[in-house]
């Protein structure tokens, strides 16, 4: 088996964020919204990503909206290297 087969596919979702938004902050946020987070990968600088199910994607996004509404989805890829070198800005803040 593979490890895709094992734990499931993946995607990540790259959002614009306020500016002052942290990692703590937002996993708080999005703890108020759904009680259980997604896996927010990183977030500051004016972005974030959050990885998901495949499934989960438009849910993760109403939830970001919910969270933070000043935030917009950018992209969703199921690699993080593809959505740090396709979205503007995004590869500069890189933790």
């Amino acid at each position: 088996m593979t490890a895709k087969e094992k734990r499931g596919r993946r995607r990540y979702i790259a959002f614009s964020v306020c500016l002052g938004l942290n990692r703590t902050d937002l996993i708080t946020r999005l703890r108020n919204v759904a009680g259980e987070a997604p896996y927010v990968v990183q977030c500051g600088g004016g972005f974030a990503i959050v990885r998901c199910a495949p499934k989960d994607v438009e849910t993760v996004i109403g939830m970001m909206m919910t969270a933070d509404p000043s935030s917009a989805s950018l992209m969703a890829s199921g690699t993080l290297k593809a959505l740090r070198s396709k979205v503007p800005g995004l590869a500069d803040f890189i933790i």
